[in-house]
């Protein structure tokens, strides 16, 4: 016992009562320390108390023990793991226990290393392809309970063989590792990026549509923008993306794989740094959106952008005593594009900040050229989108356009949604009010269709209700519509605030927002939007003074 390579030790009454050699030595205290004056729980980690008492008494009541683990503790605060096995005895005529311990840290070491290489890419340090496919099970058991979408990414790297042929493979390995780090820096904690081999790279990311892949695609390529470092070498590669959403394209992984695999290849034939999903109808939505992005920044940086103009007509009087700016996009292509076609991706991608400012300061521009030509002054309404409010800075570009344009603040009229109103209301009324302190005059557009709070609408400094042209377009046929348009208006009305009718198309309509009491309308019943000059002549004809 005394030349025993193991740490052997008795207990009786939860005191050391015989310690060897090795047993000391492991721990880091003598025979004295220990004998009559420790336990085995000064020799253990806090939180394993519990479970090593647990196991003393039952070796003290006589029951044969069994090798378990526990956290070591030695006298200068390192802990390793320790492998126990204890045994019930009789030391001086009463009962005791009698065990050894074994320092099993190598063992462990090597246990961790067998798993790094069973589930571990030897190079990269990336999850190969057996973790890869135990983590999917895991992925696709929860997206199959909560009905949610896996996108399966597989990126190859673009004339990778080149630089292996051209600077050796241990260049082409650094470059690997340095590829696996970058990538690695833009996925979620809960994705798997995963390397196959070669130059062969595979995520697996819980909870992605296509236009959520469609994103992280574009970071993927982003990752290799910048040229790679590697042995005083300045690499500059690309990569050829495939994807594959779950369950739309496959049910398990091997399929999901295959079919990524094939959209990657489709990546590379049309001509590499670019991404492919394997559905043909994503591929082409998503090849639309990205042509519809470039086309709309060169359309910025080209002046391609037109305002056109709807009157604003007082139902009272028939004079026209504002407008509304209505932006269009004048292709040099397809010609007259509509908003509905492409506001959507301004705003997904950014681009709707300075579309937006363009908007306002040609607005005010115009407005204020009006004015000049002599014409009566009119209040020029332009729409206000979310992101481009909640923008940082957004009172001060509104005053930069006023000033520029030398437009009067009471003339500009910003509309906001509801929706955009009621996002974060309370810091949204310091913006609101910033503005009306300013003197800009505010409206509510779509009034109707959103989540208004009273409360908050009495509180904020708002003017001017639109009538959403849903409750207009059936007016005259639809009790359910006349009552809601006549409830908005009975409700401006008592909130001392106009109330403005869109969409009104017939007289019928007309005549049923003249007996509600509406204040104002626009609608293709007075005027299209128009073009700078037909508004001018309107303003000077004024024709829909009288009109009945």
């Amino acid at each position: 016992m005394e030349a025993a390579q193991v740490g052997i030790f008795v207990l009786q009454d939860l005191r050391f009562k015989y310690v060897n050699p090795f047993l000391t030595r492991l721990f880091g205290f003598t025979e004295a320390d220990m004998l009559e004056r420790m336990g085995p729980l000064d020799l253990v980690a806090p939180e394993e108390h519990a479970f090593v008492i647990e196991q003393m008494h039952a070796r003290s009541n006589g029951e044969m023990g069994h090798q378990y683990e526990i956290t070591a503790l030695r006298k200068d605060g390192t802990v390793f793991p320790a492998m126990v096995f204890g045994a019930p005895s009789i030391y001086d005529g009463r009962p005791a226990s009698v065990g050894t311990l074994l320092d099993i840290s190598s063992q462990k070491v090597a246990e961790q290393r067998i798993r790094e290489l069973a589930d571990y890419d030897v190079l990269t340090g990336l999850p190969n392809r057996r973790l890869l496919r135990e983590r999917f099970i895991q992925l696709l058991a929860a997206a199959e309970r909560e009905r949610s979408e896996i996108a399966v990414v597989f990126l190859d790297l673009d004339h990778f063989k080149r630089v292996n042929d051209s600077l050796g493979h241990s260049v082409g390995d650094e470059l690997l590792c340095e590829v696996a780090r970058r990538l690695d820096s833009v996925v979620r904690r809960i994705d798997t990026l995963a390397r196959l081999g070669g130059d062969e790279f595979i995520f697996a990311m819980p909870g992605f549509h296509a236009a959520a892949a469609t994103e992280v695609a574009r970071r993927l390529i982003d990752v290799f923008s910048r040229p790679f470092e590697i042995a005083g070498h300045e690499l500059t590669i690309t990569a050829s993306l495939g994807i594959g959403i779950y369950p739309h394209d496959g049910l398990d992984l091997e399929t999901l794989l295959k079919n990524a695999d094939t959209a990657m290849y489709r990546a590379k034939e049309i001509g590499r740094n670019t991404f492919q999903f394997y559905s043909s109808e994503m591929n082409t939505a998503t090849l639309d959106r990205l042509l519809m992005e470039s086309n709309l920044r060169r359309a910025l940086a080209q002046n391609e952008f037109i305002l056109q103009y709807q009157p604003l007509v007082n139902l009272e009087t028939g004079i026209v005593i504002g407008v509304e700016a209505l932006i269009r996009w004048q292709h040099p292509d397809l010609g007259m594009i509509m908003p509905d076609r492409f506001i959507h991706v301004a705003e997904e991608t950014g681009l709707i900040n300075p579309i937006g400012d363009w908007v306002l300061c040609e607005a005010c521009r115009q407005a204020k050229a009006w004015c000049d030509e002599g014409l009566p002054p009119i209040v020029m309404a332009v729409n206000v989108a979310p992101v481009q409010f909640r923008q940082p800075g957004f009172v001060e570009m509104v005053a930069g356009a006023l000033a520029s344009s030398g437009l009067e603040p009471g003339l500009l009229e910003l509309e906001l949604t509801e929706r955009t109103v009621m996002h974060d209301a309370d810091i949204n009324l310091g913006t609101l009010s910033a503005l009306h302190r300013m003197g800009v005059e505010l409206s509510l557009d779509d009034f109707g269709t959103g989540y208004s709070s009273l409360a908050y609408l009495k509180r904020f400094p708002v003017g001017k209700l639109k009538i959403d042209r849903s409750f207009v377009n059936d007016l005259e046929t639809d009790p359910d519509d006349w009552a809601i348009a006549s409830t908005i208006v009975s409700m401006g009305k008592s909130l001392r605030m106009t109330v403005l009718a869109e969409g009104v198309e017939t007289a019928e309509q007309l005549a049923q927002l003249r007996k509600m009491g509406c204040n104002m309308a626009q609608g293709y019943l007075f005027s299209r939007p128009t073009s700078p000059a037909g508004i001018a002549e309107i303003l000077r004809l004024q024709p829909f003074v009288n009109r009945s």
